[in-house]
């Protein structure tokens, strides 16, 4: 890539004035109305058992497909678009009955039948779960090479320094879904009993270093390859792996914060409202937004600035995850809406995403705080912006769950409730969660060939459209083929 269109190309992502909170939630409403279409086809129709090459060729087409177009050749028509997925779903559910799940295959009883073999586990797998971590990942590693295009609104692009966008969101989402998910192993352990904090960092450095390796690589691929970057999104150095590999630690460290503060969430608000104070009542804004760039620190003072912003949201994804993981306990006939809030999943999660969306609106409204979102900052109004975003997605997803497959946990065995949960999961969605950061270092490493080998800026729709397909298949193609294999690479 020679120095104009580098030039060109920092040029062409930087500055963006960003788009609508409404705007945004628009574009990702999508991604609930892909999975209620795929959930409706198979709780109806059973369309994808077996799993065949149609039924693959269908599940690609809404999870990744239906994405990949919304956000860029039908940008400008959402709400069309969005129709034309819904309206064959209601058709489908209002039309059809629910078939259930099949059971398991019989088996020959085996002479000595351990309680592990069928005791329900106390933290199944959760396809909503699964479901809303495959979709962010999807549309990450969709975005990450559709913003090269001129196919790919620039409205959707991350903005310089205040605003919101589509990849604004979709950079904390990805944080944010890592802490909810993070959490089972803490939930596991003995009553919740924390591990002693030097067992704690040691186990954390196994999961840092391999996300530090890759950012190295990245780093010196970068650097060595000359390719486009924007320097003001984490630094001249620093890049989102190393966010991801420092994290890890950070949180063993807060953990012991338990003793005191029993509550991720409370925590994470007061990090997050801690590191506000210190962007408000010092220089610390001014800093990072206007600094020279003559010290190793402030050349990459976003991505270390930043970084608790993000711890912030990290803890937030666990709290989220400390209530969303665990077994729910059955409800009784008749039972009380007090008893309903306590022990419904699908009510906390309501709840959770109205305290987020309440506290996101204090603080940008003109009656609270009056704090503008800065992802480049990471400030407290993106962090609250990310966690309401992300738990209203989590909501939607479990509440298309619990409609199209209302008896889901009622298994008598847990390798009942195993095989049930894998039919009420999409494929496509399982791949890409199954191995998100692996899935989402193909897609990086494809979007740089992609932009070392395509002029990006010059190309049509139709080519630019073409090239995308082609490249999510590639990466939808790779998901598979590691879940068919039975493969988990663990970064």
């Amino acid at each position: 890539m020679g120095r104009d269109d580098k030039n060109a190309k920092e040029a062409f992502v930087s500055g963006l004035t960003g788009s609508s909170i409404g705007d945004i939630n628009t574009v990702s409403l999508v991604l609930p109305l892909s999975v209620l279409l795929w959930s409706v086809l198979q709780s109806r129709m059973r369309v994808f058992s077996p799993y065949t090459l149609p039924a693959a060729l269908i599940d690609f087409l809404i999870n990744c497909a239906a994405p990949l177009f919304a956000t860029t050749a039908y940008a400008d028509a959402l709400w069309p678009f969005n129709l034309f997925l819904l309206l064959p779903t209601v058709f489908l559910f209002l039309t059809s009955r629910p078939l259930s799940l099949g059971p398991i295959p019989s088996r020959p009883p085996a002479v000595h039948t351990s309680m592990k073999q069928t005791a329900l586990d106390p933290l199944p797998v959760k396809p909503f779960i699964t479901h809303y971590r495959g979709s962010m990942i999807i549309i990450t590693s969709i975005a990450i090479l559709a913003i090269d295009f001129r196919v790919f609104p620039r409205r959707f692009g991350k903005v310089e320094n205040w605003g919101t966008s589509l990849m604004d969101i979709g950079v904390g989402s990805f944080v944010f879904t890592s802490g909810v998910v993070s959490v089972r192993s803490f939930l596991k352990t003995e009553a919740g009993r924390h591990p002693p904090l030097l067992k704690r960092l040691l186990s954390s450095l196994r999961h840092s270093l391999p996300l530090l390796i890759l950012g190295m690589v990245r780093l010196v691929s970068v650097k060595g390859l000359n390719y486009a970057e924007h320097v003001t999104e984490y630094g001249v150095h620093w890049n989102f792996f190393f966010t991801l590999g420092f994290l890890p630690p950070f949180v063993a460290l807060f953990q012991s914060a338990f003793d005191i503060m029993p509550s991720y969430a409370v925590l994470a608000c007061v990090l997050g409202a801690a590191y506000e104070i210190a962007l408000d009542a010092t220089s610390l804004t001014d800093y990072i937004v206007t600094a020279p760039r003559s010290s190793l620190i402030s050349m990459n003072r976003e991505g270390i600035c930043s970084f608790f912003g993000y711890l912030a949201i990290f803890l937030a994804g666990q709290s989220v995850g400390s209530f969303v993981l665990p077994r729910q306990q059955p409800l009784r006939k008749g039972a009380t809406i007090r008893e309903i809030m306590k022990q419904s999943i699908l009510a906390k999660i309501a709840i959770s995403a109205m305290i987020w969306s309440v506290l996101f609106w204090f603080s940008t409204s003109f009656y609270g705080l009056r704090l503008g979102v800065s992802r480049r900052l990471a400030n407290l109004p993106y962090f609250l912006w990310v966690a309401a975003y992300n738990t209203t997605q989590i909501g939607a997803c479990c509440a298309i769950e619990t409609l199209c497959f209302p008896n889901l946990h009622k298994a008598p065995t847990k390798e009942e409730e195993i095989q049930r949960s894998r039919e009420a999961t999409s494929s496509v969605l399982f791949a890409f969660n199954r191995n998100g950061l692996a899935v989402f270092l193909l897609a990086n490493l494809l979007t740089g060939l992609v932009n070392l080998t395509v002029p990006t800026l010059q190309t049509g729709v139709l080519q630019s459209m073409a090239i995308l397909v082609g490249y999510i298949a590639i990466v939808t193609g790779v998901a598979l083929g590691l879940d068919r294999l039975n493969v988990t690479i663990k970064l």
